[in-house]
């Protein structure tokens, strides 16, 4: 709490000394997964969501050369308008924190900044993984290294479908990272509720998982928990459709020698186009759903 690069909003460091529920939720999303002004009023129902389930938001991003956990309405919209913000990952940190330039922090950056401000649930749509072709690319996202050592537990779609899912899930299970499905038997695969995997672990009740969490790091077993929450049926997108898009997508990448850091947000903005939107109403409803979760699970967490 005392690092001298937090900067903690006033309402969340009395939260966190008071032993109250808190929610981590990052700022990638705002500043790399939508366009504006779509994902400013995103970020701002996510931060009502859980506040109405009794939980504080903790929105984090990089600015100043500090870390910011909880970002004001105007600073909502500067991480939102502004363009060449940068994308944060570990290996980002030092680099944008020396450098006082402004950052959106992926989950890797945010569960980190998360735990050295003592915030134990994180809420976001989806985590990185290994991504398709990694045993020639060895593209493997830093988010992954990041769950095994550090004590955040995450709520989120599962892994995002332009990954692949099965080597994640391997990965996960190699790092030691508890992978839970809430309310059904197979693990989500972003915008559809199936994959085609099962989930190592299903529990249906928000107390369990709660107590699962406590267990897990009163045990000493180091690193984070994975809870996949299914998007809604209402909203969830064919996966055989999603996959058209998809490899559409990465067929594009590939022509346009996009690499890196900017794969995923190049994909994703593709899919939203290809499938008319479907998908960006998608990623926006499972968001919301997640950020409900984590909140509840908070709630348990602190009582």
């Amino acid at each position: 709490m005392n690092n001298e690069y937090l900067n903690i909003h006033p309402e969340i460091k009395e939260a966190i000394d008071n032993n109250r529920p808190v929610v981590a939720l990052e700022s990638t999303i705002i500043s790399h997964g939508m366009p504006w002004p779509k994902n400013v009023e995103t970020a701002k129902a996510v931060e009502d969501v859980v506040r109405n389930e009794g939980a504080i938001p903790a929105t984090i991003a990089i600015k100043d050369g500090k870390f910011l956990v909880g970002l004001t309405g105007d600073d909502l919209e500067f991480f939102g308008k502004t363009k060449n913000i940068w994308k944060v990952s570990l290996r980002d940190m030092p680099f944008v924190v020396s450098n006082h330039l402004p950052g959106a922090t992926t989950v890797a950056a945010t569960m980190r900044i998360a735990s050295m401000a003592g915030i134990k649930i994180f809420a976001t749509g989806g985590i990185g993984g290994v991504h398709r072709d990694a045993e020639n690319t060895m593209d493997i996202s830093a988010d992954l290294t990041e769950m095994s050592n550090t004590d955040v537990a995450i709520v989120s779609a599962g892994v995002k479908s332009i990954l692949d899912i099965g080597l994640t899930l391997e990965y996960l299970e190699t790092m030691g990272i508890p992978v839970v499905t809430f309310g059904q038997e197979e693990f989500p695969s972003f915008y559809s509720s199936k994959s085609g995997f099962q989930s190592p672990l299903r529990i249906d009740d928000v107390a369990k998982i709660a107590n699962m969490l406590k267990v897990k790091w009163e045990l000493g077993l180091k690193g984070a928990a994975l809870i996949a929450n299914p998007v809604q049926k209402e909203y969830e997108v064919d996966a055989d459709v999603i996959e058209k898009h998809i490899q559409e997508a990465l067929n594009e990448a590939a022509l346009n020698n996009i690499k890196g850091k900017e794969v995923t947000p190049f994909i994703l903005k593709t899919i939203a186009e290809k499938s008319n939107g479907e998908s960006l109403e998608a990623n926006i409803a499972l968001i919301k759903n997640n950020a409900r979760l984590a909140a509840q699970i908070a709630v348990s967490y602190h009582q």
